[in-house]
């Protein structure tokens, strides 16, 4: 014993610049990777006998917040495209909360016939509708168009929910006091809205199409925020923080091999779904937030988005053509 105490004395001794240096990075990481965590939802109010709607709910924050809303007691619809995956997540959500009360429903937001088709069966089925949380996206995909000929990821990222939510708004406002809740991302601090080529026809990138898209969710939800004044609708809008999950899949194989190296060290350091989650919930159901409408959010907290998602000028025109390209009235 007295022969190891000795050699470790001496291993110190001799590395100790070396072992000072480890310490202070598995420091410096363990810090990073609690300020890379975000915020988290402190709500403990329960959902029982309320009917929570999610898009894209099968996978990463989409299926966080339909595990959370099951565990407080909400019918949780999971609207969602594939329905393999979708039928999978929910067997597994209705395992973990104890809660059946847990339904998949088809929705291609590619389609506006799917979103109609959707909105109807809601409609039709449910008594109310407290909750709408528009999670579903697309990010930097190739130059892809809707089934209904517009550029896929304003089309999905924006008019389908554009759409499912105007659609909806009867039972909501049946409903009150409820909720929308619309997952943007800080990647609206670089977009605007191409208004003069909104379908990016004339000069194609996926990063200024997402950008464009996630603008378009803060504009939209500033706007709705406007319309529902007094009805007892709130509307959030939210960047959910960068987060492990499959929304890179159209990214990571255009980049360089360095860069993927680089990019899955990096990733270890990001939110897990769970933590993106947090933001969502937090707009969803925090009683504090229950006389605010038309904000933005980060890490379950307030926060200033890009000076062109305070236009509302821009959030009318947006809406304005929005309504033309979907057949709103």
């Amino acid at each position: 014993m007295q022969n190891y105490a000795d050699n470790m004395r001496d291993f110190v001794e001799k590395h100790a610049t070396g072992l000072a240096v480890a310490l202070v990075a598995g420091v410096s990481a363990l810090a990073l990777r609690r300020w890379m965590s975000g915020g988290v939802c402190r709500s403990r109010v329960r959902l029982d006998g309320k009917t929570v709607l999610i898009t894209g709910a099968n996978c990463g924050i989409g299926k966080e917040t339909a595990l959370d809303m099951a565990n407080r007691g909400a019918k949780v619809i999971m609207a969602c495209r594939d329905m393999t995956k979708a039928r999978i997540a929910a067997d597994e959500i209705r395992q973990q909360s104890g809660n059946g009360n847990v339904v998949v429903k088809k929705l291609d937001l590619a389609s506006l016939q799917s979103v109609r088709d959707l909105a109807k069966e809601v409609q039709e089925n449910e008594e109310r509708l407290d909750i709408l949380i528009n999670n579903a996206g697309i990010m930097y995909c190739p130059k892809w168009e809707t089934e209904d000929g517009f550029e896929m990821q304003f089309g999905v990222n924006h008019l389908g929910h554009f759409l499912l939510t105007n659609t909806l708004l009867d039972l909501l406002k049946k409903s009150t006091p409820s909720r929308i809740v619309n997952v943007s991302s800080t990647a609206h601090e670089k977009g605007r809205i191409h208004f003069e080529d909104i379908n990016l026809d004339k000069d194609y990138d996926p990063h200024t199409s997402y950008r464009q898209s996630k603008l378009a969710n803060v504009l939209f939800s500033r706007e709705l925020a406007s319309r529902l004044k007094d009805t007892g609708v709130t509307v959030y809008s939210l960047h959910p923080g960068v987060i492990r999950t499959e929304l890179g899949r159209h990214l990571f194989p255009t980049l360089a091999m360095w860069k993927r190296i680089v990019a899955a060290a990096v990733m270890t350091f990001v939110k897990s779904p769970w933590e993106g989650a947090q933001t969502t919930l937090h707009c969803a159901v925090d009683e504090s937030l229950a006389n605010s409408s038309g904000l933005y959010y980060s890490d379950c907290a307030p926060k200033e988005p890009a000076p062109q998602a305070l236009d509302d000028a821009a959030a009318k025109r947006l809406w304005d053509l929005s309504a033309s390209m979907v057949g709103l009235a």
